[in-house]
């Protein structure tokens, strides 16, 4: 993922001189963005201080990599290898077919070519 141009003072910075009454168009101008950026910034960012932003965008970086599944009986997670696997066995699946009702269409009545 592409990093920012900006640093996160610099867009408090940028949405607090649009608060203060300065132009959208002016600060986009002056800092070189669209005014894309600057609404999408206002919408995410707005309200917040320097270091809420930086606390919002390390959750966001947390919440984006892929979590381990952990066993409710183990403390720690599953090694890499075991990560969240489905494992059938010929049992399970001799089982599930026999459940099914297959078994006893299959075994009993005729092919519908023989009839």
């Amino acid at each position: 993922m592409k990093t920012s141009k900006y640093s996160d003072s610099q867009i408090v910075a940028i949405l607090k001189e649009a608060e203060a009454g300065t132009p959208v168009f002016d600060l986009c101008r002056e800092h070189g963005m669209s005014s894309a950026t600057f609404y999408k910034w206002r919408a995410k960012y707005g309200g917040m201080d320097a270091s809420m932003v930086k606390r919002f965008r390390e959750l966001e970086d947390e919440n984006r990599r892929p979590r381990r599944c952990m066993p409710k009986s183990e403390s720690r997670p599953m090694s890499p290898g075991r990560h969240c696997k489905k494992v059938v066995t010929p049992v399970h699946r001799q089982r599930t077919w026999h459940q099914s009702g297959r078994f006893l269409r299959d075994t009993f009545l005729p092919a519908a070519s023989q009839v």
